[in-house]
């Protein structure tokens, strides 16, 4: 009896463990996971990064890959209506999938448009081109940027998007000067990042700003007039901070010398007037028309090299001096329009180094730039007033809860350190 028993026993035992075997070479979970991305089982191939070289085509780069010209050719073909090749540039990063072969075939080409796009080439079961989409994520907040050094670098140094900081060079291209900002000056602005796979990597709508300085705030809200297109940005008057005129002509540079009329001249060394203000900038800066206007001289003017000047209205006229070269379709007697390209910055003339020589006249006589006012463009219309507050309120309302959001981070980590 015990032995029957102890067969009994011993059989279940086997059983089990058997079925337990069974179980889990079936388990799905035991198993090597197969990971996918954009279509393509990339564990079941080896992986080489690169870059599209300088002067590198398509047909060159699969090659260099190495892909046939057969079936470069024929990827060429299959790019019709989904991809422009043309659009491949260089330096944009790409990512090339290898069989794990004696003799190993390119497969498959991810190819990384921009942040959020991918073209994907594929060459190993069949040819096919096919565009991919990440997915985004948008997420609202507000942040501030206090200045130490420039608005670039210290948005960088808050850990910010760099986007960020031409957005607001361009929502306060009116009325900051970016070239006389002060330390301890600070930007607060609601805005929308958009996020792939828990990264940054762009900045969408900003909805809503402040600048303090010295005191004083300049504030902008973003809102679209009556069933019109055009969404600007307004104070909290309801006045437009678009003016007739941009603060400055160009971007990333500092004042190298004044308006004044008893400058030394660094090449001359004659103490002669300097009726306008010189930007140091590398060679190739771009230079824009600060308004709209006709073109009423291009060419080289003796000291001042290649100048562009231009008639804005009646009242003003500027010039801009020492170019390296001028912008596409400028030509006496063309229009030009704010924020156009007119030239880029040079040395050309009487030079000690790449700077642009920045001139306005106000009827007919020369006036600093730096001080210059500027008519603004219009305000919101009165019967959209009362639409115009409450939407800035809730904004006001979300840029001011920064402070007390702040306030309570400091509590909470002074309590911390309790």
């Amino acid at each position: 009896m015990k032995r029957v028993l102890f067969l009994l026993s011993l059989f279940f035992t086997v059983s089990c463990a058997c079925d337990t075997t069974k179980d889990s070479e079936s388990d799905p979970e035991n198993k090597e996971q197969i990971v996918t991305e954009f279509g393509i089982p990339i564990s079941e191939f080896d992986i080489q990064e690169g870059s599209v070289g300088s002067g590198q085509f398509f047909s060159t780069l699969m090659t260099d890959l190495g892909a046939t010209n057969t079936d470069a050719y024929a990827l060429t073909e299959a790019c019709e209506g989904v991809f422009d090749l043309k659009k491949l540039k260089v330096g944009n990063s790409f990512r090339a999938f290898y069989t794990r072969e004696e003799n190993p075939r390119l497969a498959y080409l991810v190819y990384k448009e921009s942040r959020t796009s991918y073209v994907v080439f594929g060459l190993h079961d069949s040819i096919f081109v096919k565009n991919y989409t990440e997915q985004t994520e948008t997420r609202t907040r507000v942040a501030e940027v206090v200045i130490e050094n420039s608005l670039w670098a210290d948005v960088e140094r808050a850990g910010l998007n760099y986007e960020i900081a031409s957005r607001l060079e361009n929502i306060y291209a009116w009325s900051v000067d970016f070239f006389g900002l002060q330390k301890g000056d600070r930007f607060k602005f609601l805005f929308d990042e958009i996020i792939v796979k828990d990264e940054v990597v762009s900045i969408g709508t900003v909805y809503a700003a402040t600048f303090t300085s010295k005191g004083k705030v300049y504030d902008a809200y973003l809102f679209k007039e009556g069933d019109t297109t055009s969404v600007q940005y307004f104070n909290s008057l309801g006045e437009n901070l678009k003016k007739a005129f941009l603060k400055a002509p160009l971007s990333y540079t500092r004042v190298s010398s004044g308006f004044t009329y008893s400058r030394r001249h660094p090449v001359t060394r004659i103490v002669r007037p300097h009726t306008g203000v010189d930007y140091a900038a590398p060679k190739g800066t771009p230079v824009m028309s600060i308004g709209d206007g006709v073109v009423i001289q291009k060419g080289y003017a003796g000291g001042g090299g290649n100048t562009v000047k231009i008639k804005h209205n009646a009242t003003f006229t500027t010039a801009y001096l020492h170019l390296s070269k001028y912008g596409a379709g400028v030509a006496k007697g063309s229009r030009v329009r704010q924020g156009q390209v007119i030239g880029y910055v040079g040395s050309t003339g009487l030079s000690t180094g790449p700077h642009l020589d920045f001139r306005v006249w106000r009827n007919g006589k020369p006036i600093n730039p730096l001080s210059m006012e500027s008519p603004p463009a219009k305000k919101v219309d009165p019967s959209n007033m009362e639409t115009f507050r409450t939407n800035i309120a809730n904004m006001k309302h979300q840029i001011d809860s920064l402070v007390s959001v702040q306030y309570l981070d400091t509590l909470v980590n002074n309590l911390g350190k309790k």
